[in-house]
């Protein structure tokens, strides 16, 4: 059967998990073809060159092999180079990059070409390597953002999502995940005034630099503390009901 071969396709490695006493299962976020599984034969074996390579929130450069029709959803990882250009992130940004990879791991469809989304989330992880404390919070309330658009999941921002009335600048609405973006209700923490919701519709709308503009507006208006918990409780939402695995272990380790 012929096998048609990747080669140095731009990834990043979301999750991995045991596939023998040698051999490993490599979820993979890859620019070109999306999120990929991979089977690293022998990475396990103290001898292999795939060990010290193969480590999430580091740019690599993979190559790997697909079978004929009925190949199946996993195929075989010839070749791993790391790419280089910055340190592995440490503490409250490590965690922000594993809580990254576990939403695009629930979120993405398998093989769903997102090669916008993949380049974002190159810089957000140079970000998380380089910087900490309260610049983490604007970066990743951005990117959920962008997600969140990427993948069809976010109502507009500039219209109320039952009556797709537009905002009213001072009036005050919260987005929630079975009914989109309305009005807030009198005493409602969570919500944002109708001009902040439309400016950052306006910041996603410009798909050649929605991350950097969202970024900028988020940082300009102080909005990341406000979105936290809304966007929070739509990933959730979509996610299911499971609760995220880096979530709870955030958690855990603040309450210690």
């Amino acid at each position: 059967m012929a096998t048609k071969r990747i080669s140095d396709e731009p990834a990043f490695i979301l999750h991995q998990y045991d596939w023998s006493e040698s051999s490993l299962i490599l979820e993979t976020f890859t620019r070109h073809y999306g999120r990929v599984a991979l089977v690293a034969k022998g990475a396990k074996k103290p001898t292999s060159n795939f060990r010290p390579v193969l480590l999430p929130l580091q740019p690599l450069r993979v190559s790997y092999g697909i079978a004929g029709e009925g190949h199946g959803d996993i195929h075989a990882l010839k070749s791993a180079e790391w790419v280089g250009g910055h340190i592995m992130p440490s503490g409250d940004a490590l965690l922000s990059g594993l809580y990254l990879n576990e939403l695009l791991m629930r979120l993405l469809a398998r093989e769903d070409t997102h090669a916008p989304l993949f380049d974002i989330y190159a810089g957000v992880v140079r970000v998380l390597a380089s910087e900490h404390g309260d610049a983490l919070e604007p970066v990743l309330r951005s990117f959920e953002l962008v997600l969140l658009r990427e993948i069809g999941l976010l109502p507009d921002l500039h219209v109320e999502t039952a009556t797709l009335a537009p905002l009213e600048p001072d009036a005050r609405y919260a987005l929630v995940a079975e009914g989109g973006l309305r009005r807030a209700a009198s005493g409602e923490r969570f919500a944002l005034s109708g001009a902040h919701w439309c400016a950052l519709h306006d910041a996603l709308a410009d798909n050649t630099t929605s991350f950097t503009t969202t970024l900028r507006v988020m940082i300009g208006t102080g909005l990341a503390g406000e979105l936290k918990s809304q966007l929070r409780a739509l990933l959730q939402y979509h996610c299911g009901s499971q609760l995220l695995r880096t979530r709870q272990l955030m958690m855990d380790l603040q309450s210690l």
